[in-house]
């Protein structure tokens, strides 16, 4: 696992032992950020379920202003801790150990582009997109992107949220949300 392009760019990250954390792998989230790469640049992030960081590290490499990291587990929040220093990015960025959504419903900021990657099989999207559309936490034309397992069936959202795209890399599954101005 290593940051693709940026300022950090060939960084490799650490990752967790064990299987309670299932990193995206390099081919989607390349494939992810060639899809968001103009969306990027000075935009202020949420990576909600942080596990190593890769996803919300890969974003301030190329760019971003700010992102908050947000796990619950502490190894997580640690090892986020350590590959934002190995990166050189931890002057951008917020490290919270807590609950996905006990962050979302306590924190006043919006965000510009918000990465969910919940454990597979969960109902953790539904929750998490529920929330985060009816507290409106994203700016005007701001992004959500969505990864899951094989075949999810992707929650439908109030305007002015939509379902832009949906993409497939394998047996991942990855939809693009958006809030229009």
């Amino acid at each position: 696992m290593r940051v693709i392009t940026g300022s950090a760019r060939g960084r490799r990250l650490k990752e967790l032992k064990g299987m309670d954390t299932r990193p995206t792998t390099d081919r989607v989230k390349e494939a992810i950020f060639s899809v968001i790469q103009f969306e990027v640049e000075g935009r202020r992030v949420l990576d909600l379920f942080g596990g190593t960081g890769q996803m919300g590290i890969e974003a301030l490499s190329r760019g971003a202003a700010h992102c908050v990291f947000v796990d619950i587990r502490r190894e997580a929040v640690q090892l986020i801790r350590e590959n934002l220093k190995h990166t050189g990015l931890e002057d951008r960025a917020e490290v919270i150990q807590g609950d996905y959504l006990s962050y979302l419903m306590q924190s006043k900021e919006t965000f510009d582009l918000v990465f969910l990657d919940p454990p597979y099989e969960s109902e953790m999207i539904k929750k998490a997109l529920q929330t985060i559309t009816s507290i409106d936490k994203i700016s005007q034309n701001g992004i959500i992107v969505c990864e899951n397992g094989s075949n999810p069936v992707w929650p439908s959202v109030p305007e002015p949220y939509e379902l832009q795209k949906e993409y497939r890399y394998g047996k991942i599954e990855v939809a693009l949300y958006r809030r229009h101005a």
